[in-house]
């Protein structure tokens, strides 16, 4: 009999009340589509920021020379296997092309191009041994272009003169110091070196936000020894710093929507509780309580709230999706959890945006109402 009675008067009024559910469903869709985007935006952000480059670096600590595969390998195995991005090993030499000096790093090329997305290579990556990156300074100075071959010399290790016929197999453009060195794989670098190995550096692409990456840094250092791991601050702070500032920026745009849309509903409550002020008093005359009349308006609104909140949750994944694609260019992951927690919500801000109206229901005195005045 209640859910009839309640269910009746707003459609009765059904004009008013499509203002005040359109109210509440954009409300409801402005807090499930933000509030989707606030729960993937460090995700969303993540994967942008590792196209900027590696966030931790590896390093010897202490007296150590060098790190070896078997300490990287440790270290990676210290990072939870789904935030890896890719651990590429670096090793530096010196080496020269017609008697002029070049920096030269081994390394693993596979692992670069997922650590160092944003290297723009003009030809090919390379694909088997013998086949290198040079940077965009060294194919100028020395006249090379993607299919040329070069010979590589220099001292190894032991004082030994080496030499190595290579084929270019791209030229690395950065707009850093990478247009300056000469990329070959490290197995290559290593057998140029009379096979001693080791391994200078290792940059790691980790995707975690910044308080999660310090954690993997100092597990690291405690579990793996020989070696130092840093966060590379100039990305993992930058990260920091914009996801503070969106996640902000989705709570006060949420708080400030929700606000208005309690406004509207309270303002279309006020305008139904004068027009049913003669019915409010008879009501009342013929022996109605006060607390029966509240629970009424109250049950409009927390309806009002439900099917708002309903409504409002389709709505909002559809309005997260439009933005992740539109900003990140990515779908974005639904959250069932959202449902009961929009509705929720939504029946809340439309019960307390009743609380005054209620009141000026309940505050209707019959006799006055009555004689018309």
């Amino acid at each position: 009999m209640y859910f009839r009675m309640v269910t009746g008067s707003i459609l009765r009024r059904r004009s008013r009340m499509l203002i005040a559910l359109l109210a509440v469903a954009i409300g409801a869709t402005i807090l499930s589509g933000l509030v989707t985007v606030y729960y993937d935006i460090p995700r969303q952000m993540g994967q942008e920021f590792r196209s900027y480059g590696a966030n931790l670096i590896l390093v010897p600590s202490g007296d150590e020379s060098g790190l070896s595969a078997e300490t990287i390998g440790e270290a990676r195995d210290c990072i939870p296997a789904a935030d890896v991005v890719g651990v590429a090993p670096y090793r530096y030499e010196n080496g020269k092309i017609n008697e002029q000096p070049f920096l030269v790093a081994g390394t693993d090329l596979n692992e670069v191009q997922r650590t160092s997305p944003y290297w723009f290579v003009s030809g090919e990556w390379p694909a088997a041994d013998g086949a290198v990156l040079i940077g965009q300074e060294v194919a100028d100075i020395i006249r090379l272009v993607p299919g040329d071959s070069f010979t590589l010399t220099g001292t190894d290790a032991a004082g030994e003169s080496f030499s190595g016929d290579f084929r270019v197999s791209g030229v690395v453009q950065t707009g850093g110091d990478e247009e300056g060195f000469i990329f070959l794989s490290l197995a290559d670098l290593n057998g140029l070196m009379g096979g001693e190995e080791r391994i200078d550096v290792a940059e790691c692409s980790v995707s975690a936000s910044q308080e999660a990456l310090s954690g993997i840094a100092a597990k690291i250092e405690e579990n793996v020894a020989g070696v130092s791991a840093r966060l590379v601050k100039r990305v993992t702070e930058s990260e920091g710093a914009v996801l503070t500032k969106l996640e902000a920026l989705v709570w006060l745009v949420t708080a400030v929507v929700l606000f208005l849309t309690m406004i509207t509903v309270a303002t279309t409550m006020m305008a139904v509780v004068a027009e049913r002020r003669r019915e409010i008093g008879l009501r009342k005359a013929l022996g109605a309580s006060d607390r029966s009349i509240a629970r009424e308006f109250l049950g409009e609104g927390v309806m009002l709230g439900i099917c708002g909140g309903l409504l409002g949750s389709g709505l909002g994944f559809a309005f997260a999706q439009l933005v992740s694609m539109q900003v990140f260019s990515r779908s974005i992951s639904f959250q069932p959890l959202l449902i009961p927690l929009t509705v929720l919500v939504s029946a809340a801000i439309t019960a307390v945006a009743c609380l005054l109206p209620v009141r000026s229901a309940t505050s209707v005195d019959p006799a006055v109402v009555l004689r018309g005045e």
